[in-house]
């Protein structure tokens, strides 16, 4: 039988935290958006507490404070360097290792042995990530991704499978199916859920009581596969999952914005750059790039601007310097001269998004593609080994311009050697 697994970190952000604050474990952590904005991740003892996904921090700062919790912004050089040891550390326990997400990666643990024998093997798994990052884990395992993650939830939810829990036959993966909420289950997505209960389907279990020819007629092609999959048949392959149709990376500025061409480059350039760094992450390429900022809508006070400008390529691509110089040479030509205009947010939208094997060329295009590539490849590996933007294009300076506010912000201290942990022995 094949057998799939996920694993996944608990609370992922909230754990990275903890690994270098270990005071803090068994208490309630949050960690906050850009600019501290709202709450993006949340501890068991935060949720317990009535702290929900999306929070205006400044409307729970008071509650934050009177029941202890530690407050955190978002530390994302951090969070990408941990996830990276947990995924090379789950590499040695698979043949084939895929990641996807920051927090989750699916295995192949096909003929590892009998059920006790694999369920002690992962079990050894679950433990050794965790001593060797300090990141708690939970593993899912079924015949079916879609049953694997679910799998994963019940390893996270009950302590009694100790990390780890294995839906291996028909009897346990019909238990698990009556026991989960449809509107949890990987693949369904929020509109369909109303739609579901409208037709009685609370639980995965209603779902796969349904017809095949029903599901057909009522759900779409992303609907079949999950009703194939809950029902134990493997259907759902990492590379046949749709991509991103669009990526956006964009930010509001602290105070009042920025008003000086410099700053709101930088700022540009620099969401182009992690906009082009998500395309090579999920093997992609672009075909336009859209530019935005504009002033605040809410300060009647000062002058108001809107500056957008969509700029379609010639052959697709994801190379950091190609979308970084379209990005910003938009801007320049939308930019308004003078002091007037003061910028509250930005951002770069990439469109048009197909796989990164399958690329139109163009007869007339006049860029070395093979040598581009060669080059990316390099420096993203030196940024890998060195730290995130330890290579970046000039443009994007050094963000002390633009800094997002983040006022509970942890070290960095996997990345940068000056936030290093020095132990003293007396």
């Amino acid at each position: 039988m094949e057998l799939f697994g996920l694993a996944d970190c608990n609370n992922f952000y909230c754990s990275c935290e903890r690994v270098f604050h270990p005071d803090l474990i068994g208490k309630p952590i949050v960690v906050l958006s850009n600019n501290d904005g709202c709450v993006i991740a949340r501890s068991e003892e935060s949720k317990e507490l009535g702290i929900k996904m999306g929070d205006v921090f400044y409307q729970v700062k008071e509650k934050l404070e009177q029941n202890g919790v530690a407050v955190f912004s978002s530390n994302y050089n951090l969070y990408g360097d941990m996830s990276r040891r947990v995924m090379s550390l789950l590499s040695r326990y698979s043949p084939k290792i895929d990641v996807y997400s920051i927090d989750e990666a699916f295995l192949n643990l096909s003929g590892m042995g009998t059920s006790a024998q694999l369920t002690e093997y992962c079990k050894k798994m679950v433990k050794h990530i965790k001593k060797g990052t300090g990141i708690p884990i939970s593993l899912g395992i079924a015949p079916t991704k879609t049953l694997a993650k679910m799998a994963s939830k019940f390893a996270k939810k009950y302590k009694g499978y100790e990390g780890v829990c294995l839906i291996d036959t028909d009897e346990k993966r019909e238990k698990a199916l009556k026991l989960f909420d449809v509107a949890d289950v990987w693949g369904i997505g929020h509109r369909s859920v109303d739609k579901l209960n409208y037709y009685g389907i609370k639980t995965a279990w209603d779902l796969t009581q349904k017809s095949a020819s029903w599901i057909k007629r009522e759900m779409s092609v992303t609907g079949v596969r999950t009703w194939k999959e809950l029902r134990g048949e493997s259907c759902i392959s990492i590379d046949e999952l749709p991509h991103k149709q669009s990526i956006c990376t964009s930010r509001s500025f602290a105070e009042q914005g920025l008003n000086k061409l410099a700053d709101v480059e930088e700022a540009v350039a620099n969401f182009a750059a992690q906009c082009s760094r998500k395309l090579r992450e999920q093997h992609t390429v672009c075909q336009s790039i859209t530019i935005f900022a504009h002033t605040s809508r809410f300060r009647e006070d000062l002058p108001q601007n809107y500056i957008y400008r969509t700029i379609q390529l010639q052959v697709p691509t994801n190379n950091l310097q190609e979308i970084v110089s379209m990005a910003v040479k938009a801007l320049r030509n939308d930019w308004k001269e003078g002091d007037s205009y003061f910028y509250k947010k930005a951002g770069v939208i990439v469109w048009g998004i197909s796989r990164d094997n399958a690329i139109q060329t163009n007869l007339f295009d006049t860029i070395d593609r093979e040598k581009q590539a060669a080059l990316a490849k390099a420096i993203d590996e030196i940024n890998r080994k060195n730290g995130h933007n330890k290579i970046r294009v000039a443009v994007q300076g050094n963000e002390k311009g633009w800094q997002l506010k983040r006022e509970y912000i942890s070290k960095q201290y996997t990345t940068n050697l000056n936030d290093v942990i020095v132990l003293k022995a007396k």
